[in-house]
């Protein structure tokens, strides 16, 4: 099992084998990891060039690293999408081939805050629909939703609890999402949504929040996403100008 050598940095080397034992199964998701004297004796390296590996690993969220515990495996996400691409978390779980649900946990009326008021542009009169909720994947609780929208696009007496907010707006209102500006926030243990979500103490969450505009450009939804980060990846194409 040691690494042979070729005229690459050890430490590149050394990466590039457990990524392959990684992907052969020798090592399985959330296993735990030899401990580092136990693993550089195998891959016949020196424990400094192991540890720079597994930092770089630990970077590229390959592995995690509990202080005290040991080193391991981390999940692979269940769901990616370009984050240019403008989806709803039903249609990300729909292409992962999984089945959407949803566990509803709160809703009500609001006057707007003063963040809202600065977003939508509107009066201290103007209410909100407020819509609190937890997505599932095949019954696994994967992301928290916390949703904003002006009282006057939303349908009364609607039981949206198991339908997509963008399906939603787009059969019974008469304002279509057509765009979105997106922000993203790596965020560590939350206390309340954390829980939620069954998250492990280590698992890390991402927050998506993105203020959706129709076609005329008015702002017609606010959303905070909380999702698990080792269940979804998020990437960007970018391109010279």
């Amino acid at each position: 099992m040691t690494i042979k050598s070729d005229s690459r940095h050890l430490y590149l080397q050394v990466i590039d084998r457990l990524k392959r034992d990684i992907e052969a199964g020798i090592y399985k998701e959330k296993e735990k990891l030899p401990s580092e004297f136990e693993l550089a004796k195998q891959l016949g390296v020196s424990r400094a060039t192991l540890r720079e590996a597994l930092r770089i690993l630990e970077e590229e969220n390959v592995i995690i690293r509990r202080h005290g515990v040991g080193t391991f495996v981390n999940a692979r996400p269940l769901f990616t999408s370009g984050i240019e691409q403008l989806k709803s978390v039903t249609d990300m779980i729909i292409q992962a081939n999984m089945e959407p649900g949803t566990i509803f946990l709160n809703s009500g009326i609001q006057s707007p805050t003063e963040e809202d008021s600065r977003r939508f542009d509107c009066s201290p009169d103007e209410e909100f629909f407020v819509i609190e909720r937890v997505r599932t994947a095949n019954g696994e609780p994967v992301v928290y939703c916390l949703d904003k929208i002006p009282l006057k696009y939303y349908p009364e007496n609607y039981n949206y609890s198991d339908e997509s907010l963008f399906s939603l707006l787009d059969r019974t209102s008469s304002r279509k999402i057509s765009y979105a500006v997106a922000q993203i926030e790596p965020f560590g243990y939350h206390e309340k949504v954390s829980p939620i979500l069954q998250c492990e103490p280590e698992t890390a969450l991402l927050i998506l929040k993105q203020l959706h505009y129709d076609e005329m450009d008015q702002p017609i939804l606010y959303s905070v996403n909380y999702f698990k980060a080792d269940k979804f990846s998020f990437h960007v194409l970018r391109k010279r100008s």
